[in-house]
């Protein structure tokens, strides 16, 4: 069961939970739904992967030489055990991290950022959410206005593997007009 937390407004303050946002520094507030990142994590499982093998085919490959070129049996046969051990646990290791990103689910969240480089997400039924929205602009306008309601806290255990919203990036380039030539 998801734990709840107080989401209020005093006195031109926005708490949620024990954090505090002056909402004159409150650049925006708005809903979306934050999707896992598994396209990423299924290509990073893979590049891992690929690059776990290769090490390990080449050490197996120079220790194979090493042996043949020493004449001795078995000189690096523990090494060679060692590092496929060690490669499988690594790519056991890479799987577990790809299927907790897969099988992730998406949350309908309320973000509120300010305008330093802080973000609050909290999480609900869409229609509360929406309506918060609509009440913390309220307030931002409204500086007698009070509230307070109870929200869930959104729980997820890496957000770099999550989308959060809309990311820009641009790099040069003169009259830039936010349009895409698609």
């Amino acid at each position: 069961m998801p734990s709840s937390i107080e989401l209020s407004v005093t006195r031109r303050l926005l708490w949620v939970g024990r954090a505090v946002y002056p909402l004159q520094n409150v650049a925006r507030v708005y809903t979306f739904v934050l999707h896992p990142r598994r396209k990423e994590a299924v290509l990073r499982f893979l590049k891992r992967s690929a690059l776990t093998l290769l090490v390990a085919m080449a050490f197996t490959l120079f220790g194979g030489i090493a042996s043949f070129l020493s004449r001795e049996e078995g000189t690096f046969g523990g090494i060679i055990q060692f590092i496929w051990t060690v490669s499988v646990g690594g790519l056991i290791y890479f799987l577990v991290d790809m299927l907790m990103v897969v099988s992730a689910s998406s949350h309908f969240v309320l973000a509120v950022e300010s305008n330093g480089q802080s973000t609050a997400l909290v999480t609900g039924r869409p229609d509360h959410l929406n309506q918060l929205v609509d009440s913390i602009a309220y307030a931002i306008e409204n500086p007698e206005t009070e509230l307070q309601v109870r929200v869930e806290r959104l729980t997820i255990s890496n957000p770099s593997n999550y989308y959060f919203g809309d990311t820009v990036n641009m790099y040069g380039g003169n009259g830039n007009v936010g349009m895409s030539n698609g």
